[in-house]
């Protein structure tokens, strides 16, 4: 399968999500509630564009079935996802105002930009190729703290935990690499190459996000302004 061909090349990036600071700290329940917070600010943002690329799937879809399966993965983004994201903001004291309102860090910016530039540049395939990392390392990363002891009954962090480590989300991450499988089946091997080069680059784009969050980094500090 073309997915396993991805899994591979990406592993030891994924592998490194789960070794991060801010990956653990949701894990062990001992992240800092303000790094949260500024995660689900920025994740929420994230996911309005996440949302918009599965809207432009649908648009490219060359059968009936893909663009079902497009507009699925939207409803659960914006009814589902999105959701979590709001009920985590409430707790959190951050209106749905703030919360839309936001403004996007240079990560955010350089992630959600790429996704959308390559989405509307390709085909139904580079669409999902854009938006695979995301779903699929997030039910990874679930799906990983869900076995340790305790954690997805952690007062603060549990949901996440739950969400993404649910039947209902392994459905989905599963049911975007068939796709992703059907799309990719019969591309030449060119074409497979540049699949696989946008999944391994969102798959780095995800781990400077969990950077980004822990470091509560908005944009270049003043002292490497200039550096590189």
């Amino acid at each position: 399968m073309f997915t396993d061909r991805l899994y591979e090349k990406a592993k030891p990036i994924w592998e490194a999500y789960l070794e991060h600071p801010f990956v653990k700290g949701i894990g062990e329940g001992s992240l800092e509630l303000d790094k949260f917070k500024f995660f689900i600010e920025q994740d929420y943002l994230y996911l309005i564009d996440y949302a918009r690329v599965f809207a432009l799937g649908s648009v490219k879809a060359t059968t009936l079935e893909t663009m079902t399966q497009f507009a699925d993965l939207l409803h659960s983004t914006l009814n589902e996802e999105m959701e979590l994201h709001r009920t985590y903001a409430k707790k959190l004291g951050i209106s749905r105002a703030q919360l839309e309102n936001t403004d996007p860090s240079a990560t955010t910016l350089a992630y959600t930009s790429y996704m959308l530039n390559k989405a509307h540049q390709g085909s139904d395939a580079e669409v999902v190729a854009c938006v695979l990392a995301c779903t699929w390392s997030y039910n990874f990363i679930g799906l990983d703290l869900n076995q340790k002891e305790g954690a997805s009954e952690h007062e603060r962090y549990g949901d996440w935990i739950t969400m993404y480590a649910s039947d209902e989300f392994t459905k989905l991450a599963e049911n975007m690499k068939n796709l992703m499988d059907r799309l990719a089946v019969d591309k030449p091997e060119h074409e497979k190459a540049y699949l696989e080069e946008i999944f391994i680059h969102t798959s780095k784009l995800e781990y400077l996000f969990w950077e980004m969050a822990d470091q509560k980094k908005m944009w270049l500090n003043k002292s490497n302004l200039l550096d590189g």
